[in-house]
């Protein structure tokens, strides 16, 4: 018995030498490259204060109702069940899906094939058709979508002035519903499709001629080799634009905030506009954070599932 005891006692004075020595070791490392640490400590200092502390107080937010001044009330999760009768919030996810599938393929598919046509050797100047493609994507939004605003107009907008004079009646682009969804669609598109296009055809440019020169030789045509070999290499690039777009979708706040600021009747309200109203002109941060945390759970959810679904089948 007492040399179990002194087995136990040696083991235990071994441990804590050990973990001393380790705490020892680390403290000599750090003093001997502190002047290293101190160099990259604003990064980390800037992180913890402008990004870590105001996650992790917006996580605790979204337990309380605060109005911005005033006391906190810790309400549990009183904000998340509300969130499942708010039928506006709901909405606007349906939105994004819908505006998600209006767009998107449309979108991706011009995009690849203006990809293949200026990576044709045929094609002369392609530097210049891609920067004049390029150029909506670095346009400023709200004046985009002020223009498009105008050209749009019921009354007086270009667009019914056209189709007038071909004998076609106003259309109501931003009253309607359909309309004002079509008009986003049509805003995102002119300005997402130069950045996907960049996209798409840096990925043709890894592809090598021999494989396309092989499948010709073998008696594959251009719709065969475009198909069986451009489309599978091409596979990681599309799926790229496509989690990138669908967490565009989810986000759009810009071009629905200059266009048709949700309406009408909530028809092209997103997660962001709905958190930002609340947020910030009803000033229920406790509610807006909660759908904030709610609106990444969503997206992480979609984009796992895009990658795993796609990079399954590109194995």
């Amino acid at each position: 018995m007492t040399e179990k005891i002194t087995n136990q006692s040696l083991n235990l004075r071994q441990e804590q030498r050990l973990n001393q020595s380790w705490w020892l070791r680390l403290m000599h490392s750090v003093w001997k490259h502190r002047w290293a640490y101190i160099f990259i400590s604003p990064f980390y200092i800037f992180f913890a204060v402008f990004g870590l502390y105001p996650m992790l107080f917006s996580l605790y937010l979204s337990f309380t109702e605060w109005k911005g001044i005033g006391e906190i009330k810790f309400v549990g999760f009183a904000n998340f069940e509300r969130m499942l009768q708010d039928k506006i919030f709901i909405k606007s996810f349906e939105n994004s899906f819908v505006l998600f599938l209006m767009y998107v393929p449309i979108m991706i598919l011009l995009a690849l094939v203006l990809a293949v046509i200026l990576n044709s050797p045929r094609v002369k100047g392609f530097r210049w058709f891609r920067t004049i493609i390029f150029i909506p994507f670095i346009t400023n939004m709200v004046a985009a979508g002020f223009a498009f605003q105008v050209l749009l107009n019921k009354n007086y907008g270009l667009v019914n002035v056209i189709l007038g004079q071909l004998g076609i009646g106003a259309v109501p682009w931003l009253e309607s519903v359909w309309g004002a969804r079509v008009s986003l669609s049509l805003l995102i598109i002119w300005a997402w499709l130069g950045y996907n296009m960049v996209l798409m055809l840096a990925g043709l440019q890894t592809i090598p001629n021999e494989l396309n020169d092989a499948a010709r030789v073998d008696g594959a045509n251009r719709f065969q080799t475009f198909f069986r070999i451009t489309i599978p290499l091409m596979r990681p690039i599309i799926l790229f634009a496509l989690v990138m777009s669908t967490m565009g979708t989810f986000s759009l706040f810009a071009e629905v905030d200059t266009l048709t600021g949700g309406g009408p009747v909530y028809s092209t309200i997103t997660p962001l506009i709905k958190i930002y109203g609340n947020a910030f002109s009803q000033f229920q941060f406790g509610y807006a954070s909660a759908m904030s945390y709610t609106y990444f759970v969503i997206i992480f959810i979609l984009t796992m599932f895009q990658v795993r679904y796609f990079g399954r089948n590109n194995q």
